[in-house]
């Protein structure tokens, strides 16, 4: 059965790219926009990886992950964290938030796949 990504990204271009890169790689995926949609998702398709921006519109990433980390369900879910805006700290204050994974947009094709399989072991 192939490994499910819960892709949590409000740029219309980002989100089909990661979703369509996945997709190409045998993963099923789950697109969400909007970020205060986010763990309702993950909790009803328990996915192997959450993909997160960290620049949403109405939430912070980073206030999402610290949550999915306090809650049993999501806990255990990896979380790959995807910026724009990485500044001198920013890598570290999302890792303490619990994230698994970091990536600076604009993201590569082949460090994406590597940071994901990474995360969700085959």
């Amino acid at each position: 059965m192939a490994k499910r990504i819960l892709v949590v990204e409000d740029n219309d271009l980002n989100r089909k790219l990661f979703c369509d890169v996945l997709r190409a790689n045998g993963f099923e995926v789950e697109p969400v926009a909007d970020g205060q949609q986010a763990l309702e998702t993950a909790r009803r398709l328990s996915p192997d990886l959450m993909i997160m921006d960290i620049q949403l519109h109405n939430v912070s990433g980073v206030d999402l992950i610290e949550q999915a980390k306090r809650d049993p369900v999501l806990s255990g879910i990896p979380v790959l964290a995807v910026t724009a805006y990485a500044g001198k700290g920013d890598e570290e204050r999302i890792r303490d938030a619990g994230a698994a994974g970091y990536l600076a947009k604009p993201v590569s094709i082949m460090p994406f796949m590597n940071a994901v399989k990474s995360l969700v072991p085959a």
